[in-house]
This record gives structure tokens, sequence and C-alpha cells, in this order.
């Protein structure tokens, strides 16, 4: 949940870091450091301070790094706390005694107590409030009991870490050199003609480099300049393939957009499309997976479906639940992922497991996954990043190609990950003979459909959202109602709200209204209902009347209604249409589209409302408090 990057070359060190931070702080920033070494001098230079990396930027600019800013390696992290408030003692890089050797850290140390006990009876002297520290001099203590090198030191502290860690660490004594360690968060080991770099993510990097190095479990590497190279924890050499990453590091960039929250909202016509590109095909209406080593005949035998995910994914996969049993026929189950292994799982070579992730290495997925795995069943990855950790584990992956998302909030990763389900329930209902090949057809030309159909929602919903942003911006609390696949949008709804705007919301069922909730209801709460409806799904018609009659309990009691709903296409449809507008204050509509993919349209909307809300309230769109990108610890 921390952003790392060092580099190790003969580029300007200082602005290569500091600008690798820069790209990553959406994955933690509450502080910030670096720490610079060049092999002529004596000790390392050493800059760290509480809050976002402007504080840093602005105590180097008071305190140069080195008399040319330069040194020819080097770390830097930004840091989202979970050992020790966000503080500059408690600030990344961390030292050993001698000050000469620094660590910085993404993950938890689980056995650090045990570990600092050991080391201050050997006589160390811990300065901070982290378990990080406890590595740097866990490395000085190899050291003195005889490790034959900075290598061989990290290497035997790695053995004896507990929990989750990605650290990279350089020392005085060991010039134009970084070692690197992972055991859970990711890792990448970049390399150019100009040096070498490591980073938690690629987007930190992707500026200098598109040939990488993805660590696994229990690799390290070391970077000189003269080259990189890779062991395990053991010391035996391994190898991994050099992955070529195809993102325009132009994606990455704000591009004009005020927030890349705005921006990633405004990619999503075009990750929809990349996700389906090459998948479907609009002449025979079939389904293909490439990266599938799951036969067809497993996919027929398999009895159920257990997905795990987190936050958005999860509302992803509660979609999902949907499309896979609607299409395919096949039971599903949805598991938080942090709650998988606890509730004692029973999965087994029947069944299959399906982990949904955009950065792939969320912690608590990978420990689903690898319940999973242990419990015999094969496993399927939705995830957006080539090479991550869940994507290797996995029998068979369906990258989403929305591109580096940089906003906390996720956006066009949700949509995409819909994307990416919709077309695994179709392929599995091709396999399992449960889709007509007219019905096929059909489902596959509406699919092509949808970035177009995403690009008519941005170009009337945005204004329409900014609007609504000056009456309700204030308020203290905000209901989202849906039945049905519906439902687990109103939860991304509210999600997006109080994730950037700091308002309390919820996403509750239509339906459950009655049971409870409408006791919330007066004057003052707004409730965003989605009713949409597809008019050649009898099943969709049903549950739009039944979401009118929802609306009315809440108009009833006072309540203020912005209602999602369908644009209409016939005379019948205008009356319906005619009906719900006399009923709410407020109606976005967006095109019409089979029952299935209508929650890939509905959410878009909902995103810009939760934008322009967070934007008039004055709030960090991009980087909220106390949230970060990729959360990998559990």
């Amino acid at each position: 949940m921390c952003g790392i990057v060092g580099y190790v070359g003969a580029q300007p060190l200082v602005p290569v870091v500091l600008e690798g931070l820069r790209r990553l702080e959406y994955r933690g920033y509450d502080s910030a450091g670096i720490a610079v070494g060049s092999p002529g001098a004596d000790g390392l230079e050493l800059r760290r301070a509480p809050g976002k990396l402007r504080n840093l930027e602005e105590a180097i600019r008071e305190n140069p790094i080195f008399p040319d800013g330069g040194g020819s390696y080097g770390i830097g992290h930004t840091r989202w706390a979970t050992h020790g408030r966000p503080t500059e003692e408690n600030a990344h890089p961390h030292r050993d005694c001698s000050g000469r050797l620094v660590v910085v850290h993404n993950g938890i140390v689980e056995n650090y107590l045990r570990l600092k006990a050991a080391l201050v009876a050997a006589g160390h002297v811990f300065l901070t409030e982290t378990d990080t520290e406890v590595i740097a001099h866990q490395i000085e203590q190899e050291l003195r009991d005889g490790a034959a090198n900075l290598p061989d030191a990290v290497r035997r502290a790695s053995k004896k870490l507990a929990g989750a860690f990605a650290i990279s660490v350089i020392s005085a004594d060991a010039p134009d050199t970084i070692v690197v360690a992972r055991m859970g968060p990711p890792a990448v080991v970049g390399i150019s003609k100009d040096g070498y770099f490591v980073a938690s993510d690629v987007p930190g990097i992707l500026h200098h480099t598109r040939d990488f190095y993805f660590l696994a479990d229990g690799d390290m590497a070391v970077l000189t300049r003269a080259g990189v190279t890779l062991c395990d924890f053991d010391g035996n050499p391994v190898k991994r393939p050099v992955t070529r990453v195809v993102w325009d590091p132009i994606q990455a960039e704000k591009g004009g957009y005020k927030h890349f929250m705005l921006k990633e909202i405004f990619e999503q016509p075009r990750s929809v499309r990349d996700t389906t590109l090459g998948r479907i095909s609009l002449e025979t209406g079939r389904v293909f997976l490439d990266a599938m080593e799951i036969t067809p005949e497993a996919f027929r035998s398999a009895t159920r479906l257990h997905i795990a995910a987190c936050g958005t994914s999860w509302h992803a996969a509660l979609a999902g639940k949907f499309m896979i049993e609607r299409l395919a026929r096949l039971p599903v189950e949805v598991d938080y992922a942090s709650e998988y292994r606890y509730r004692d799982p029973i999965p087994d070579a029947s069944a299959l497991g399906l982990l949904i992730t955009q950065s792939g290495e969320t912690a608590d997925t990978l420990a689903a996954q690898r319940e999973m795995i242990a419990k015999g069943s094969k496993t399927i990855a939705i995830c957006n990043v080539v090479g991550a950790a869940v994507a290797r584990e996995a029998q068979g992956v369906i990258y989403t190609h929305a591109g580096p998302e940089i906003g906390v909030a996720s956006t066009k990763a949700f949509t995409a990950q819909l994307t990416a389900l919709f077309i695994l329930a179709l392929h599995l209902a091709q396999v399992r003979e449960t889709v007509s090949t007219e019905e096929s057809n059909r489902l596959v030309s509406e699919l092509a459909l949808l970035p177009g159909k995403i690009e008519a929602i941005l170009r009337t919903a945005d204004s329409v959202c900014e609007q609504l942003a000056r009456t309700y911006a204030s308020a203290s609390d905000f209901l989202f109602l849906g039945r049905g696949i519906h439902y687990p949008i109103a939860l991304e709804g509210a999600l997006k709200l109080k994730e950037i705007s700091y308002i309390h919301a919820e996403g509750y069922p239509a339906g459950e209204m009655k049971h409870g909730p409408n006791a919330l209801i007066d004057e003052a709460l707004p409730v965003v209902s989605i009713a949409t409806r597809d008019t050649n799904d009898p099943g969709s018609m049903i549950r739009y009347e039944k979401s009118l009659s929802n609306i009315q309990e809440v108009t009833a009691r006072s309540g203020k209604v912005i209602a999602v709903t369908t644009e209409a296409d016939d005379r019948e449809f205008d009356q319906d249409t005619a009906d719900l507008q006399s009923l709410v204050d407020h109606v976005i509509t967006i095109p019409p589209a089979p029952e299935l993919l209508l929650p890939i349209l509905e959410v878009v909307p909902l995103q810009l409302l939760a934008y322009h809300i967070a934007v008039r309230r004055g709030c960090d769109v991009d980087q909220p408090r106390n949230l970060a990108k990729s959360v990998t610890v559990e």
C-alpha cells in the first residue's frame, strides 16, 4: 500500500526518484522520503517529510542532496501508514544503528515485536514506532553475525520476517547497489540502457522503460550498474522472463483533465472496448478466451463457482453472479476475500474459483486464491496488470486492458471488470450449451455497442451531475437503491460517494426499504434509485414496476429522489418515462441495453455524481483520506 522507487545508473538520481514517487503517490500519501548514495560520499543523504510528496520536495529544496543534487544510487518511498503515526520520524527510509544502511518497505512485518525484542537485547536502539525499522536492524545484525555482503544479509534477514513485505535496501558500504526482496506485495524491476529501476508498480517507472522483471514471492534482485541478478531467499539463481508492458506512459498522465478520476471516467469507452477486443466475433457470436488453461470439459463438469474479491471488485463479483447464473446456469457464491478463509470454505476439484482484483496483488484476494487451490479448485483471475501475482497463480486469466488507473476510487477498472465478467459468463454459457446461437449473436452485438453508449452518457450526464452536485453537496447522508443485478450498482454508487466526498452513503436492495430503512427517509435525505428496464425482458419490466413502487415509498415520506432510468424508445415506453418523471425530483437517462449489460451503463452517472459532489465539497478526489490504491496487506 506504499509506493517504492529506486534507481542505480547514470541519470540524475533525485529527479528520477521524485518523479517516480509522484506517479505512485496514489499508493500512499501520508509521508514520503528518499535516501541517496554516491561512491565517493561518506554515508547516505536522507530526507523525509510528513504529508504529501510536495513536503518532501520542499525539504530537498531547503536542504539539497549532495552539492550537485546528484548521487548514483538511491531509493524513495511514499507511505500509507500501518504502524506508527504519519510523522517525519516514522516516514521511510528507515535506518540501522549506524545510519549507513536504509530500508523502504511495503507491507506488514507480523513478527516485528518478537524480532525487535531480540534486537534490543543485542544492543540495537530503535527510534520509531514502525515495524519497518526492524528490517534495517535485522539486516545490520546479519552483517554483524557474518553475512558475506549486503545481498547475503538481506537474504538471511528476509527468511526471518513473517508477514507481507517488499523491501529495497541500500548501504553506503555497498555503493551502486540496490537489493530488493519480495514476499507478498508487488515489486517490479525495470531495465533500460541508462540504468536499472525498482518500483512497487509499473507506472512509477514506465516513462523510463517498458521492459520489466515481475518478481515472484520469495524472489530477490540485486541491481548494480553492471546489471540485475535474481535469486531466491536460499541464494539459488532464478529466472524470470522480461515482460514488455505495452501501456502508453501518457495514459498515466492527466491529459488536460482536472483530476485523474475524471480522466479515467471518460476513458471508459476505450477500456470497455479494449477489454472486449479480440474476444468476441460479431460474425459468429462466439467468445474466445486466449489465456485459459482450463479445458471446456472442466467448465462443463463444474458444479459451482466461488468468487472472491474486495471493495469495488466485490461489487463487480455480485453483478457477475447474476450474469453467470442466468447465462451459464452455474451456481455462484460470492465472498469478501478478506473473510473467505475464515468461514472454513468448502471448494473442491469440482468447483472453480474466480478472483477479481485491479492490481492483481491484493493480499486478501491472493490468500483466498491460495485457499481455493489448496482445496483442489482451479482458479481464474480477472485483473488489470499483466504478470501480477494473482494471474501467475491462476489457471486462466482475463486481463481487463483498462490501462493504469491512478485515482484511488476505481472507475474504469470496475466497468472493465463487469465487461470481463459478462464475457466469461457468455463463454461459460456457450461451452455448457445453455444459450442459443441466436441469443449469443444478440448479446455479442449488444456488447459491441456499449462503448458508444457510454460515450453518449458522458456527453449528457456530466453536466446533469454537475448541476445536481450544486443541490446535494451539503447533504450529510445518501441512500442508493437497486433491485436484482442493479443492487450491486447501488452499492458501488454509495461506495464512490463515501470514498471521495466523505458523505455517509448506503446501498440497499430496494425491496428491503420497508424492513427498516424507510425510517431514515425525510426531506433532507437524497435517494438515488436505479430504475432502468429492458423492454425485451419480462422479468426486467416486472422489476421496473416494483422499483416505481419503491420510489413512491420514498416520495410519500418527502424524500428527494434522483432516478437513473432508460431512455424511451417507443410510445409505450414514453408513458413509462412520463410516469417515472412525475414521481421523482431528478432524472438521469442512459441508453437502452439488455438487462445483464445495463449495470455497465448505470454506474457511469453515479461515478460522475460522486465526482462533482466531491469537487464542490473541496475534497481531494484522487487521493481521498485514509485510503490507498493497492491494498497489499491483510
